[in-house]
C-alpha cells in the first residue's frame, strides 16, 4: 500500500488512477472469441469451454437433474440464509416499481409513461476465484419482479462440468428461466447472438474479469445492451478520529479479497488511525485464506491523509468509488455531501458485507469512476419507459401552431403538413 500525507491537489489525479491494462491487445483476443461464437455457435462455445475451463462438456443446459442434485447438496443453513437474502432484494426492489400519471400539458393534449419489462435478459455469474451465487439474487430478483418473460444465466462449470450448487439453487429461489455452464467471453457471446442452444438476449447483466467485460462492451455496440461498463471491484473509506482501524481494515481487506485488480483506498483525516488501520490490515491479512489474492490487490491501494473531512470529500467524490463506506462522526452530514458513489455505507456498523449480500440493496455497481455518469442496477435496468400522447380536436386546437411554426423554421415541411391537415379539418368541423 501506498501512503501519501497532505497531498497538494495537482497530486489528487495520479494518486485515484486506476490500474491501466493493455485494451488493444484485449480487444483483439476477445473480438477472436466472439466472431467464433457468432459464426459456430455451440461448437465453438463447446471448443472455448474445453480451451478455458478445462472441461469437454456433452450438454450446455442445465438439467432438472443437476438442480435437483444442487438443492440436496446444500446445507440448510445456506439454503435458509439464501432464502433470507433473497426476499430483502425482493422488498427493496419492489419498492421501486413505477407509476406512470397522465398529465395534460395543454388543453387537449395528454402525455404518459408505460414500463414495460425487457423480454429476455442474460445474467452472467462468475464462478473461476468465487462462486458469486450472491449476484444471481441481485440480477434475477429484480428481473422476475420487473416481468422479464425470459431470463438466462450462464457461469463457468469445474472440471467435472458441474456449476457450483449454491448458485444453481439461488437461480431457483429467485426464478431462472433457463441455466448453462457457460464462463468468460463464450457466455457473453452465447447470449448476445444465440447459438442452437442459447437464447439470444436483448440485454446482458453481470460482473466479470477483464475479458468479461471487454466482452461485454464489444457485444454492446452491435447486438445487446448491457447494464453497465465496468472493470475490477473497488471501495473508498473515509475515516477520521472516531473510526474503529480493526473494522476499517476489516473492510478493506473484503474488498482486496475479490481479486487481484481489485482497489482499495483510504482517505483519512487523521495520522494516528491512518497508521492503526495500516498495521491493523497487515495483522488481518495473515489470517485470510485469499491472502496472495488479496495482497496483490493491496499493491494497488492507497492511504491518503488530509486535512479535513471537507477536503476528503473532494477526492473522494473525484474518484467516484464503487462502495463508499463513512465509519465517520456525524456521518448523516457528511453523507450529504457525497456526489459520485456506488453505493455508501453509513456508521460504523454498516460494512459492505451487508450490502454484498442481504441488506436488500443491489451490489451490482458502477466502477472505474463510472458512478459520475451510472447508477447501480435497480428494477429500472430491467424495463423500459414507452411515453404515449393523445391529441383530442381541442388539442389540435391547442398546439398547432407552434408545432407549425417550429417545424417551418427547421425546414421539415412534411411535418408542418402533418399537422396543418388535421388543424384545416378541425376547423371545418367547427365551422
Amino acid at each position: 500500500m501506498k501512503i501519501y500525507k497532505y497531498p497538494k491537489k495537482d497530486e489528487w489525479k495520479s494518486i485515484i488512477t486506476r490500474p491501466q491494462k493493455n485494451q488493444e491487445q484485449l480487444f483483439a483476443l476477445v473480438g477472436q472469441v466472439l466472431e467464433q461464437i457468432k459464426d459456430k455457435g455451440d461448437e465453438a462455445v463447446r471448443e472455448y469451454e474445453l480451451k478455458f475451463d478445462k472441461v469437454s462438456l456433452d450438454q450446455l443446459a442445465v438439467s432438472p437433474a443437476e438442480m435437483e442434485e444442487a438443492e440436496n447438496l446444500l446445507d440448510d443453513e445456506l439454503k435458509k440464509a439464501i432464502v433470507n437474502a433473497h426476499h430483502n432484494i425482493e422488498v427493496f426492489h419492489e419498492a421501486q416499481r413505477f407509476q406512470g400519471k397522465k398529465v395534460q400539458t395543454m388543453d387537449g393534449v395528454v402525455c404518459w409513461q408505460k414500463a414495460s419489462p425487457i423480454q429476455k435478459v442474460g445474467l452472467y455469474i462468475p464462478g473461476g476465484t468465487a462462486p458469486l451465487f450472491s449476484t444471481v439474487l441481485m440480477l434475477a430478483t429484480p428481473a422476475k419482479i420487473a416481468g422479464c418473460e425470459e431470463i438466462v444465466l450462464c457461469s463457468p462449470p469445474d472440471k467435472q462440468g458441474k456449476i457450483h450448487p449454491a448458485i444453481l439453487y439461488a437461480a431457483k429461489v429467485a426464478g431462472v428461466s433457463s441455466i448453462f455452464k457457460i464462463g468468460g467471453v463464450q457466455a457473453v457471446g452465447a447470449m448476445a447472438y444465440g447459438t442452437q442452444s442459447v437464447p439470444k438476449v436483448y440485454k446482458i447483466f453481470g460482473p466479470g474479469n477483464q475479458f468479461v467485460m471487454a466482452a461485454k462492451q464489444m457485444v454492446a455496440m452491435h447486438e445487446v445492451a448491457i447494464d453497465m461498463p465496468a472493470g475490477p471491484s473497488e471501495v473508498a473509506v473515509l475515516a477520521d478520529h472516531s473510526s474503529n482501524p480493526v473494522f476499517v481494515a476489516a473492510d478493506l481487506l473484503s474488498q482486496a479479497e475479490h481479486g487481484m485488480d481489485s482497489q482499495v483506498l483510504l482517505v483519512a483525516t487523521d495520522e494516528k488511525v491512518l497508521m492503526e488501520v495500516k498495521a491493523e490490515t497487515e495483522r488481518q491479512l495473515k489470517a485470510l485464506p485469499r491472502i496472495e489474492m488479496a495482497s496483490a490487490s493491496l499493491e494497488n491501494s492507497r492511504f491518503v491523509l488530509v486535512s479535513d473531512i471537507q477536503e476528503a470529500m473532494q477526492i473522494i467524490n473525484e474518484y467516484a468509488p464503487e462502495h463508499l463506506i463513512l465509519p465517520v462522526e456525524n456521518y448523516e452530514k457528511v453523507a450529504e455531501m457525497v456526489v459520485n458513489a456506488g453505493s455508501v455505507f453509513l456508521g460504523k456498523y454498516s460494512c459492505e458485507s451487508a450490502g454484498d449480500y442481504a441488506s436488500g440493496t443491489n451490489h451490482t455497481l458502477p466502477t472505474n469512476g463510472y458512478a459520475k455518469a451510472y447508477s447501480g442496477v435497480s428494477l429500472d435496468s430491467f424495463i423500459r419507459k414507452i411515453t404515449f400522447q393523445e391529441l383530442s380536436a381541442k388539442g389540435i386546437q391547442s398546439i398547432a401552431q407552434t408545432v407549425e411554426v417550429m417545424a417551418h423554421n427547421e425546414q421539415l415541411n412534411a411535418h408542418e403538413n402533418a399537422m396543418a391537415l388535421r388543424r384545416l379539418e378541425v376547423q371545418d368541423e367547427n365551422a
